[in-house]
């Protein structure tokens, strides 16, 4: 137990030595607002709900300590020397009563936990030595009683380009150390002896042990933080650099990260030094802020388009809404001089961007222009396929996003479609613009609508893959401004979460 508690606390040392060198190692430019595309800010209401979750923590802190053996020895009238050994010890109750978190500008995060009574056992062996040895003859359970104060500044810094925690600065005040030895059946001189010279070792090694389980705690939840974070902007071969481009900032009111963003594709390598970012962008009355920059929306549409996710099929009754938006006179002969009089089922159409879209972020939405190619081909039976139908169309749409019942909603208007070719088999030569005219309206009133409805669905799965269904959004809001996009939230913090990381961690 000695052994583990040394090497606890040369790993505690090894881990401070590396947070505080990378913290040195970071090193930003003279106008790093300049190179931030995403920044997240958390104001005080959040931090006061996460810090409900401190319990699970601290209790897990006391739980996870590895408490090494205490010895010592004392010259006693009669007696001759006393010798003891107090082993195995580990926390045997815990309970918190209160826990308060505040904010100290361009300093820390103060944690005060109040009243943690905690409860400890082990065994006491004990003895008395003589001229030329030591012999230990006496063992006993004991249970110590404690009633503590914590207080824990946790700082935020840069490692190796993500948030760290540092919270090595952390105290315990103990109003209570009570020792009982076997239920209090012992001789009373025997525990006051004991309990005289044995508080003080204690004290030392439960304030040791402790501390440093909880900084060691605090580090791996920052890295916990920053996976899941890493992971929630990344799918397959596309990613996101979330790397820091200035120190965490800790105000009276919110804490604040500014990341580069950039996104990462095989080769395509992402540059971007022409942020608008300012901290008066965001306020302070929503619990948690997400401002994205223009450019690095416009970088995923090109990754994914690199990627060749921009492409759609529509068969069957799919393909039939399409074309049967309306029963009029007009849509009945369009459709059949395009299909020739084959079945939707025995039928496809096929919709890709022929060029990444362009996204730019304005107060009425975002608009996104793309060049689109849509073909039809239908299989007669018993002949080859055959291509009915190829068009390139320029399509400009205003989108307003929204998020509400765990689902991402995506409203299109202001929509406008210049076709660029047009090529019908029922219509070689390209005049009859009946074709055409019904071909226009069934984008803007059906294609355009249903294309956006497939990528609600897709970008809501891939969300709640990375988990966002779990937690309770209340009022969540999607601000669009020349630029750039907010996106403003309250929250519940889903409490399984860190108990099924602590589990893991224990």
């Amino acid at each position: 137990m000695l052994w583990a508690g040394r090497m606890r606390l040369g790993t505690f040392g090894i881990l401070l030595m590396l947070v505080h060198t990378a913290a040195a190692a970071c090193e930003f430019g003279p106008f790093p607002y300049r190179v931030t595309g995403i920044v997240c800010r958390m104001t005080k209401p959040a931090a006061l709900l996460l810090n409900q979750e401190t319990a699970q923590v601290i209790q897990a802190a006391f739980r996870n300590a590895k408490f090494p053996n205490i010895t010592g020895e004392r010259s006693m009238p009669l007696f001759g020397k006393v010798a003891y050994e107090l082993t195995n010890i580990q926390v045997n109750g815990l309970s918190i009563e209160q826990s308060e978190v505040e904010l100290k500008e361009n300093d820390a995060i103060h944690i005060a936990i109040k009243n943690v009574t905690a409860f400890f056992k082990g065994t006491l062996t004990y003895g008395y030595t003589g001229a030329w040895f030591l012999q230990l003859f006496h063992s006993v359970d004991f249970e110590i009683e404690s009633s503590i104060d914590l207080q824990i500044n946790i700082k935020l810094m840069c490692q190796k380009d993500q948030v760290a925690a540092d919270a090595s600065d952390c105290y315990l005040t103990f109003h209570k150390l009570k020792l009982h030895l076997q239920g209090d059946k012992e001789p009373g001189w025997l525990k006051q002896l004991f309990t005289d010279f044995i508080s003080f070792a204690l004290k030392l090694v439960l304030k040791s042990e402790v501390c440093n389980e909880i900084n060691f705690l605090a580090q791996v939840l920052a890295n916990y933080v920053y996976d899941l974070a890493a992971n929630f902007v990344q799918d397959k071969d596309i990613s996101v650099d979330i790397a820091l481009t200035s120190a965490p900032l800790i105000k009276a009111n919110y804490l604040e990260s500014h990341h580069k963003g950039l996104v990462l594709y095989k080769n395509y390598s992402d540059v971007f030094s022409d942020s608008v970012f300012s901290p008066s962008l965001l306020t302070e009355s929503r619990m948690l802020y997400f401002w994205l920059s223009e450019h690095n929306l416009n970088s995923l549409a090109l990754a994914a388009f690199l990627d060749k996710r921009l492409v759609l099929t529509f068969r069957g009754e799919k393909l039939q809404a399409l074309f049967e938006m309306e029963d009029t006179e007009a849509q009945r002969k369009a459709v059949q001089m395009i299909f020739q009089g084959t079945s939707y089922n025995d039928s496809v159409a096929k919709v890709w961007s022929l060029a990444h879209p362009q996204i730019s972020l304005q107060p009425e939405g975002t608009v996104v222009k793309s060049l689109v190619a849509a073909e039809v081909s239908i299989f007669p039976a018993g002949e080859e396929p055959l291509m009915v139908l190829y068009m390139e169309k320029e399509i400009t749409v205003t989108i307003q996003a929204a998020y509400a019942e765990k689902k991402l909603i995506l409203h299109a208007s202001d929509s406008s479609i210049e076709f660029k070719v047009f090529k019908c088999t029922a219509d070689p030569s390209g005049n009859d613009l009946s074709i055409r005219n019904f071909l226009q309206t069934m984008i803007s009133v059906a294609g355009i609508p249903e294309v956006i409805s497939r990528i609600e669905l897709a970008l809501t799965s891939l969300m709640n893959s990375k988990g966002l269904h779990l937690f309770e959004i209340r009022n969540p809001e999607i601000i669009t401004r020349k630029g750039y996009v907010i996106v403003q939230l309250d929250f519940s913090f889903p409490n399984h979460l860190l108990l099924d990381f602590l589990e893991k961690r224990l």
